[in-house]
């Protein structure tokens, strides 16, 4: 059997193992029970950013949107298929989640296309990734550096969320907030956007210095 499918089928057993023997009584309420998720996440679909690894969560924690560069596109209402808009519709919506986390990532692939307008021939990923063209152009002309220009993405993304109206709406109620964070991948460090400073500081200094929730 393959390496790397044997390895994820071991996994399972384990999983089983975990939530089926010693935490029996978690598993079949999260089974039963509606799922009740305090935090999305949208983050990159990089196998290297595991959100629920990274934080150490449980099934139920996170209800988590992954897509390629961890990018939210502006509120479209039209026929066409909008995927991580609908994720967000359900969380922000039908879920109440109170924290929405955008995560991006160091040496991420699809910025770096972006920014270096190094397209292989594909359908989908040059029109997606399009989104943040202008954090791109942002960067170009402030000769910015791939870590730069992934954190303006991730601006151009806080600033597309906004454009939802029931995003906004509880954004200004105070029943929402809004974080941006980074993970180096070279270093195993998360950052956080801090709106006091105007700067990414480590995790836990972004949030203990000023005691405050966020809506970066």
């Amino acid at each position: 059997m393959d390496i790397s499918l044997n390895k994820i089928i071991k996994g399972y057993g384990n999983f089983r193992k975990k939530y089926l023997s010693s935490q029996a009584k978690t598993i079949q309420h999260l089974m039963y029970a509606e799922q009740n998720p305090d935090i999305m996440i949208i983050s990159c679909c990089d196998s290297r950013v595991e959100p629920s690894m990274i934080f150490e969560c449980d099934p139920g924690d996170l209800f988590t949107v992954r897509n390629i560069a961890s990018i939210v596109p502006p509120y479209e209402k039209d026929n066409l298929h909008h995927g991580t808009s609908a994720a967000l519709e359900f969380g922000v919506k039908f879920l109440n989640v109170k924290n929405l986390i955008l995560i991006g990532h160091s040496n991420c692939g699809g910025i770096r296309a972006l920014l270096n307008e190094n397209f292989e021939e594909n359908d989908f990923i040059s029109n997606w990734i399009e989104v943040s063209k202008d954090a791109v152009l942002q960067c170009k002309s402030n000769s910015c550096s791939l870590e730069d220009c992934i954190k303006l993405s991730l601006n151009k993304s806080y600033e597309n969320c906004m454009t939802f109206p029931w995003i906004k709406e509880k954004v200004e109620e105070g029943t929402l907030f809004l974080h941006r964070w980074f993970f180096n991948l070279q270093t195993g460090t998360m950052t956080a956007y801090n709106p006091a400073s105007c700067k990414y500081e480590d995790l836990e200094i972004a949030y203990a210095q000023t005691g405050q929730k966020h809506s970066s």
